[in-house]
């Protein structure tokens, strides 16, 4: 078997065309350099070209770093591309939920799960977003330490159970983080290692903590959709929501659907907006005129009064530091799709089976769409800075018809808790780089110790 990826396909009419990757090993590929460091591969990937070829063991590949092939794949998900079969880890914790499900299932669950998260219900948990926190920052003091990763984990968790179960913890808050600790590492090991390449079957000390990770969640989220179901009054809660919402057959969601939209939020809710807030901070601590042009615009539009969702649109650096950070720090670092009959990609054809990965991380880190872009400019995103950005040159949160559906949540989340909390505290990280590490999300290596500074 030959270890090189393929030749060059000739030029496109409109100047793409797909170049060999990196040298690869008989049947495993690329795979031991991707799985070696997976961000470091996608970088050194987009060095080669646009649509670049390689394998993922026996899999071919073609990785995409272009924003106008990238939003090809986004926009074209569900006709030419579809979604690949993720990992054991994966499916065993998200179930068959609105991220995983495919074609007409998809497009049911996305229909039945919208309505939960539209610009007017964010709205009305953004009270829930801003009070919490308040709660925290009214126990912090200065010259305090704190890991700020438990901090942000402790407060975005208990606005997801807030906003999500209508509740202020499940049965065991602590077991249902530790739970999606023990997730979050082992869908990651699974999906850089061999085990994407091993079936379903194959029985491996990962897939057995990870079956112990999900027993704990379904459990937890067991109980709460329990006590939701009994009860047996309205409330504004998303699960309340998710378990009155009817289809066009008037058919509602059964229990095991609840339970993977359920989590599907969850961690969308959680997680995702956790990672967002530790790299704010770990960045703000590291570029002192961003937290200042911070404070400045919160003493502006605030003084001395807290946040509501009002004053999410007039708090625009607070939006472009949320947006510099998922630039640099992006918690989904990995797009991917299956091409299907007929798949094209920058006007090339694309064969059937192919998979197309492109990488937040290394699109949002290029030079060619963001100038000096290892530096963490927030006034890049002024309208009136002269930074013009390619659609898709930023994707955080994907885009097209799968795109995620908690973004609106996401931003005024994590916009409403670094406005209260910056209002009244800097955080000064400790000394030394933190490194990501992909999981699934882009988590920090090491603890993130800061010391608390009352302004």
């Amino acid at each position: 078997m030959s270890t090189e990826t393929g030749p060059a396909v000739d030029a496109a009419p409109r100047g793409h065309r797909i170049v060999p990757g990196p040298r690869g090993l008989p049947f495993l590929g690329n795979m031991r350099q991707f799985a070696k460091n997976p961000l470091a591969f996608f970088e050194r990937l987009r060095a080669h070209g646009d649509l670049v070829q390689w394998r993922f063991g026996p899999h071919p590949c073609v990785f995409v770093a272009d924003p106008e092939c990238i939003g090809e794949l986004l926009t074209e998900t569900e006709r030419t591309f579809d979604q690949p079969a993720l990992g054991v880890a994966f499916r065993t914790v998200m179930g068959n939920g609105v991220v995983v499900a495919r074609g007409t299932e998809w497009r049911r669950k996305r229909s039945l799960v919208q309505p939960s998260v539209r610009p007017k219900q964010v709205r009305s948990y953004a009270a829930t977003m801003a009070g919490s926190t308040v709660e925290l920052a009214d126990t912090w003091s200065g010259g305090e330490r704190i890991d700020v990763k438990r901090e942000m984990a402790a407060l975005t968790q208990r606005i997801a159970v807030r906003t999500i179960f209508g509740v202020d913890t499940p049965a065991d808050a602590e077991a249902m983080g530790r739970a999606m600790d023990v997730a979050q590492a082992e869908i990651g090991k699974e999906f850089a290692g061999i085990g994407a390449l091993l079936p379903d079957w194959v029985p491996t000390p990962g897939r057995a903590r990870i079956k112990k990770a999900a027993a704990v969640i379904d459990a937890e989220v067991g109980r709460v959709v329990a006590r939701h179901r009994d009860g047996g009054d309205e409330r504004p809660d998303l699960l309340s929501r998710l378990l009155t919402a009817v289809d066009e057959t008037g058919a509602t969601l059964d229990d095991q659907e609840i339970r993977d939209e359920t989590v599907t939020l969850y961690i969308g809710g959680h997680e995702t907006t956790s990672s967002t807030l530790v790299w704010a901070w770990y960045l703000l601590s590291r570029n002192p005129g961003a937290r200042a042009a911070l404070a400045e615009e919160l003493d502006r539009v605030l003084g001395d009064r807290e946040p509501g969702f009002d004053d999410y649109a007039q708090l625009t650096y607070t939006q472009a530091v949320v947006k510099e950070t998922l630039r640099l720090y992006p918690t989904i670092w990995l797009v991917t799709g299956v091409a299907k009959e007929g798949a094209r990609i920058g006007g090339l054809p694309v064969p059937e089976g192919t998979r197309v990965w492109s990488s937040q991380w290394a699109t949002q880190r290029d030079e060619r769409w963001f100038p000096e872009p290892e530096e963490f400019r927030p006034q890049r995103w002024d309208a009136e800075s002269g930074d013009e950005i390619a659609e898709y040159a930023w994707f955080p949160f994907g885009g097209g018809p799968r795109v995620c559906l908690g973004t609106r949540f996401a931003m005024v989340e994590a916009v409403l808790i670094l406005a209260v909390l910056a209002r009244r505290f800097e955080l000064d990280v400790d000394p030394g780089t933190v490194n990501p590490v992909p999981t699934l999300t882009l988590q920090p290596d090491r603890e993130v110790m800061a010391t608390v500074r009352a302004r």
